[in-house]
């Protein structure tokens, strides 16, 4: 355990004696910054003059929507849903999150998990594939530690960095959003619809669920830039292909949604958020059945990192 510790201490120190790290850090810090100024100046506030006004407004549109039956019922039971929260949001005087509020803008910033995601793809490609590239295997191999050690302190090291971006982007988003927008919204509850009936959470216990289910996404694209990188020993490939299914395997599963089988693609269960907006991709598809996948893929990318790393013959 000892020696695994150490491993990845000296993997930590690698990736933070480099200036790229923290040039990742900065640019996150300078994109919560651009958010917050341009939400906070540049944003035009909504035309009504009371959350009240707009509310009602927003339930004689959707309630002229469910009078149409053309319309799908997945579609019609979204908007009964929504009007439902609308209702109780006028009876308690809770007000909806807006924008341009503390709130609102801590939430908007978790999408900023795709771009840790991308940085830390970038790290998992270069930490093994870097190894080999630079001909620093052979001193690596060499110390009195199994292969699997080594791999694993990598692994470890890389989802460290990400850990520790995951913290960064919620600290500053927090800061940045109190001194923008002040916390006089800070106890508002966030509503939600379930079992038939309105329910208030707290709103750090909903961010918290959001940083949870976004980061699934960086959780698998991470490990599968780290397989491509282990068995292919090139950083370019794993960090273009990983970016590439990224940004479209999301898109492809909805151009196949149609069909049975494409459950059963990765892309289709990374986004556990689609269980709480109430629209799967595949209708059918439930979130226990999106986990077993998910933990199929998982097991299957590292057992293949660990095989080949194992068997990789470090002269050739």
């Amino acid at each position: 355990m000892s020696n695994l510790l150490r491993l990845v201490q000296n993997e930590n120190m690698k990736i933070y004696f480099r200036l790229g790290t923290w040039v990742m850090f900065g640019i996150l810090i300078s994109i919560l910054l651009i958010i917050g100024l341009f939400t906070k100046f540049i944003l035009e506030d909504p035309a009504h003059d009371t959350w009240q006004e707009a509310l009602m407004l927003e339930n004689m549109n959707m309630q002229t929507v469910i009078n149409d039956t053309t319309m799908p019922k997945p579609v019609l039971e979204r908007y009964e849903k929504d009007i439902t929260l609308n209702e109780y949001r006028l009876a308690h005087d809770i007000p909806p999150i807006e924008t341009k509020s503390f709130w609102g803008y801590m939430t908007s910033t978790v999408n900023l998990i795709s771009i840790i995601t991308m940085f830390t793809i970038i790290v998992a490609a270069g930490i093994v594939a870097g190894e080999f590239s630079w001909g620093t295997i052979k001193l690596l191999l060499i110390r009195p530690v199994s292969r699997t050690k080594i791999l694993l302190s990598k692994y470890v090291a890389t989802f460290l960095f990400a850990l520790l971006m995951l913290l960064g982007l919620f600290l500053f988003s927090f800061i940045i959003g109190g001194i923008l927008f002040g916390m006089s919204t800070i106890t508002q509850p966030y509503l939600y619809f379930a079992q038939g009936e309105v329910l208030e959470r707290n709103m750090f216990s909903q961010l918290l669920m959001l940083y949870s289910l976004t980061s699934v996404e960086l959780l698998m694209m991470v490990t599968f830039a780290f397989m491509i990188s282990t068995v292919f020993r090139s950083s370019s490939l794993a960090i273009g292909l990983a970016l590439f299914l990224m940004f479209t395997g999301t898109q492809l599963v909805h151009v196949l949604s149609q069909y049975e089988w494409v459950k059963y693609i990765l892309f289709a269960n990374t986004y556990l958020a689609q269980y709480i907006e109430g629209t799967p991709i595949v209708e059918g598809m439930t979130f226990q059945f999106s986990v077993m996948v998910l933990v199929f893929y998982f097991i299957l990318f590292n057992t293949l990192s660990l095989l080949i790393f194992k068997k990789r013959d470090v002269a050739a």
